[in-house]
């Protein structure tokens, strides 16, 4: 397979733009915008093209042509084929997939083609369109590595690019002055050693990585500067977008089982002061159901309570006693078609880009019309309770009036089912009469304590029949959190005290290195609030066993892999906070906590500057020890430090200097690698000037250097056309002919000189 005959510079730019295009494709496949069989086909495509790139196997422009023709018919049919599968996870990107065949597919055809420079760039502009699809999928900070690797292949391949134009559209000098290599002509030689003195591989990817580093200096600023608009244009569509079951008006029994056994990510939250007694256990609450038929639970109201956004995206929900009541969390909420914002219980404020949040009567807070990508906001709840000796001293005698927490009629929270089994309402008797329950706190205590004691915890589905709760009490007595919430709830109401059903999230794990909890699916957790009158609250109780609350034991997980894959995390909430969701409130709070680490720096230095001052001026006076040697020791050690420095700048200083002087000796040398062209042959042509020995003008250096009749003369008129119009070099041994044969003619004229 004969192949033509290329330059360094056109295999350089060829390894560069394959790794364009390499990079491109991975960008797209690690955001999902390519499959990797994809992935696979390209890179067979590239290795074949690599084979054959200047052979006869390559196909012509004609059938280049033809499959670009090709493309849009193949585009179109790929599209409706892709629709036709219909599958859940494919919902919003039909159109993707597509075009990413699409990309690739152009990608391919040019690579096996014969290509002009044209066909380059349109290669190109295609990978370029590619990283542009893939930063409108997800940006992630995988994408980001990739996003990197394609900006410096991209600069490496335009800088290899432009010096090949630049090279081809120099003129070669076909004169008689050049010397040719043998078999090869003279326009030959001038262009490739016009290429050889302007490619240097290293020298190109120091440039192109100079530039990077330049792009990057000059980008960064603008970026922390600039708050993101949105999300990017599927964010909607994304693969990760969720809508839960549970969390929106009803929930069948056994959603939320469901739910936990997706190990998927929710949600991160940081919490400020996570160490404090009262931020500890604390839940994520969505929505509380209220109204139950069996089988399942429902809202009976929509929101009806609407906060519209103030300054910097503050919205007062609400009221405290003390401000140091409160705890302050901040969310990073996946990409979710859920309107409800997760807080922990009794939020006073939200602050965030929201136009304005609804507020229901079960306190659960929606904003609709939000972003369905990544969001992320910061929540201010009063997580502090009642204290026990009050809740038990509450008689639960209920208003007959909304209260400011109750919010609804007492009625919604007492209704029960006209078929519930009589034994539930037994049962619940029993259990507060054996454990001396005689108030709301003590029986709600005594029921949560029975379950999580009695009771185990599975997520199998074995209750069911007509009536599955009572199937969970007195026969399968095992199941996951939304039984026992609903059968605690419903024991409550029959005996007259008003609870709710409460859906949401566990803490999650705690990543000490991100300082955030990681909330998946398999956090989600249903549990029960119970209403006191006199304290006008709700308080959360848990019937769940500790088997299906397993709070943060997973963040006690050893060994490499695990501390790994937390700092893996601690990335990407870092990414997801000031890169993807950065907005105008992280742009403040970025721009505060610098402000304040260079006033903590500047108070530091000035601290630092004030006290060593003190202690000079207290050694100076003598005021240590009571004499003044001690300050005279001290300007002693003063000076012998200076002395010390003065003799380091003397000595760097002439080091310099003779390293200097050492360069200027070595391109003086006759020895040197690189002699200059116009110094040893205007040495030649004034010895041979003094010896009656001058150029005609129409003469040309080489035939001069012949009418001499001396060897050496022609010798260094050779070596003048190899640096002058060569650009070679001249090495070491080359030098010393060169010398020796001037030192030659310059004897023959000492001879005529005698003479």
């Amino acid at each position: 397979m004969k192949r033509a005959l290329t330059t360094p510079l056109d295999d350089y730019l060829r390894a560069s733009s394959y790794a364009m295009i390499a990079c491109a494709a991975a960008a797209l496949l690690i955001t999902g915008g390519g499959e990797t069989w994809l992935a696979a086909a390209l890179v067979v495509v590239m290795i074949a093209a690599w084979k054959l790139e200047g052979t006869k196997w390559q196909l012509s422009e004609r059938a280049g042509l033809v499959g670009l023709l090709l493309s849009l018919p193949l585009f179109y049919v790929d599209w409706k084929v892709l629709e036709g599968f219909d599958l859940s996870e494919q919902a919003g990107t039909t159109g993707v997939n597509a075009l990413a065949h699409l990309t690739v597919f152009l990608c391919c055809v040019k690579l096996l083609q014969v290509k002009s420079d044209r066909d380059w760039l349109f290669i190109y502009l295609v990978t370029f369109f590619q990283v542009l699809l893939a930063a409108g999928l997800s940006i992630s900070p995988l994408f980001v590595a990739a996003l990197c690797l394609y900006v410096f292949c991209s600069l490496l391949t335009v800088l290899c690019f432009e010096i090949r134009k630049a090279s081809r559209r120099a003129p070669a000098s076909e004169t008689r002055l050049l010397i040719a290599h043998e078999g090869e002509s003279v326009k030959s030689f001038s262009r490739r050693g016009a290429q050889r003195k302007a490619f240097r591989s290293s020298r190109l990817s120091l440039a192109a990585l100079c530039l990077f580093v330049l792009i990057f200096a000059l980008a960064l600023p603008i970026f922390f500067v600039t708050p993101r608009l949105g999300d990017g244009p599927r964010a909607a569509a994304d693969g990760g977008a969720r809508n839960y079951v549970g969390f929106s008006e009803t929930m069948k029994l056994g959603d939320i089982g469901k739910l936990q056994q997706v190990d998927q990510l929710v949600m991160r939250v940081r919490v400020d002061e996570p160490d404090v007694e009262r931020n500890r256990n604390l839940r994520w609450r969505g929505v509380a159901l209220d109204s139950f038929d069996g089988l399942t639970w429902k809202r009976s109201d929509r929101p009806n309570e609407s906060f519209s956004g103030g300054e910097r995206g503050f919205i007062q929900l609400g009221t405290t006693e003390d401000l140091e009541r409160l705890t302050t969390q901040t969310f990073f909420i996946e990409p979710t078609n859920m309107p409800v914002l997760f807080v922990a219980p009794r939020a006073v404020a939200l602050q965030g880009s929201f136009p304005s949040v609804s507020r229901g009567k079960d306190d659960a807070l929606t904003a609709f019309g939000r972003s369905q990508g990544r969001i992320s906001y910061r929540a201010y709840s009063d997580t502090i309770e009642p204290a026990p000796d009050v809740l038990r001293a509450d008689p639960y005698r209920y208003p007959r009036n909304e209260t400011r927490h109750l919010r609804a009629p007492i009625t919604r929270y007492l209704q029960l089912t006209e078929d519930l089994d009589p034994r539930v309402k037994n049962l619940a008797g029993e259990i507060i009469k054996g454990n001396g329950g005689r108030n709301a706190y003590d029986a709600a205590r005594a029921i949560e304590s029975y379950f999580n004691n009695e009771y185990n915890y599975t997520l199998e589905m074995r209750a069911g029949g007509t009536d599955p709760l009572a199937d969970f009490l007195f026969r399968v007595r095992a199941g996951h959190c939304e039984y026992f919430s609903t059968a605690m709830t419903i024991m409550l109401r029959t005996q007259g005290i008003a609870a709710r059903v409460v859906n949401g999230f566990q803490t999650g794990e705690y990543n000490d290195v991100a300082d955030a909890y990681v909330v998946k699916q398999h956090h989600a957790h249903s549990w029960v609030e119970v209403y006191f009158p006199m304290a006008d609250a709700w308080v959360s109780f848990d019937p769940t066993p500790a088997a299906g609350r397993p709070g943060d034991a997973a963040a006690t997980e050893g060994g490499i892999n695990a501390r790994l894959n937390k700092y893996a995390e601690a990335l990407d909430l870092f990414w997801i906070q000031y890169v993807v969701a950065y907005d105008r409130q992280e742009q403040r709070s970025l721009a505060n906590s610098l402000r304040n680490q260079l006033s903590s720096y500047t108070q530091t230095l000035a601290q630092a500057t004030t006290s060593l001052v003190a202690n000079l001026r207290a050694q100076w006076e003598g005021r240590r020890g009571g004499t003044g040697e001690s300050g005279v020791g001290l300007w002693i050690s003063a000076l012998l430090a200076l002395t010390v420095v003065a003799a380091i700048l003397l000595v760097s200083t002439r080091r310099l200097k003779l390293k200097s002087l050492k360069r200027e000796a070595e391109v003086a040398s006759p020895t040197a690698i690189k002699v200059p062209a116009i110094s040893f042959y205007s040495r030649m042509v004034e010895a041979l000037k003094r010896q009656g020995m001058q150029r005609a003008t129409n003469q040309t250096p080489l035939e001069f250097a012949a009418s001499t009749g001396m060897p050496e003369a022609v010798r260094i008129t050779r070596a003048y056309h190899q640096v002058r119009y060569g650009a070679q070099t001249l090495s070491p041994d080359e030098a010393s002919e060169i010398e020796k044969s001037l030192r030659r003619i310059e004897e023959q004229q000492a001879v005529i000189g005698n003479k």
